[in-house]
């Protein structure tokens, strides 16, 4: 099994700096299974070590399921506002690499986002050769029509100021509001740059959700 040094270890899942380790080691804060440990360069087996008394948090990397409420944005920039990494612990933020939404939803979209520090996964979902779909339920503000359906197919929709079109989607009318439809990227991109003119966008957007009913927030870890 592969021993790493105490300092890296704790750098990388997000305690502390590699500088600031020595300090936590000084304060007794780290112990290698029973006893305090002293060399921030000493190499040890991941599941020997104890930080304040508990696991290393989430050795293999992180992957959680969370509920996305409106209002929430998936980008880090400030200027945005808040953001979906609030609800999760500061530390995940600070591992390396830290944690990032497999995709993005949206300001107002509600629905399932997948949060990790895998990159693996993050190329996996995300990629276009691996054409994962997502699907949505849109509400507008007045019954759409069957035209629109070819129109979404047809992979000709494109956004003012782009010259390639968004890729083909499917969109079915339920009838009642709302639609729903399966997209091969952000719903806000296809769905406004879709409707005709005369039929307002999309009131709110709702991707997947963790159960049946919509709760404020739900977060759960693999």
């Amino acid at each position: 099994m592969t021993r790493f040094r105490i300092d890296q270890m704790l750098s990388r899942h997000g305690y502390c700096s590699r500088g600031e380790s020595r300090g936590w080691l000084k304060a007794g804060r780290v112990r290698i299974g029973d006893l305090i440990a002293k060399d921030p360069s000493e190499k040890v087996l991941l599941a020997d070590l104890r930080i304040d008394g508990e696991p290393v948090d989430h050795p293999e990397g992180i992957l959680v399921m969370l509920h996305k409420q409106a209002g929430l944005v998936c980008s880090r920039d400030e200027r945005e506002g808040a953001n979906v990494f609030s609800l999760l612990p500061e530390r995940w933020s600070r591992r390396n690499p830290p944690i990032t939404s497999v995709g993005r939803l949206d300001k107002e979209t509600t629905g399932l986002l997948l949060i990790t520090d895998r990159g693996e996964l993050v190329q996996r979902w995300t990629s276009p050769r691996h054409k994962v779909t997502k699907r949505y339920e849109v509400l507008v503000d007045q019954d759409l029509t069957p035209e629109l359906i070819p129109l979404f197919a047809s992979g000709t929709l494109r956004l003012p100021d782009e010259s390639d079109p968004c890729l083909p989607a499917t969109l079915t009318l339920t009838g009642t509001r709302p639609h729903r439809g399966s997209l091969p990227s952000s719903p806000a991109y296809v769905c406004q740059s879709g409707f005709p003119r005369g039929v307002a966008p999309p009131q709110s957007i709702r991707g997947p959700r963790l159960g049946k009913s919509t709760p404020r927030a739900v977060v759960r870890c693999f």
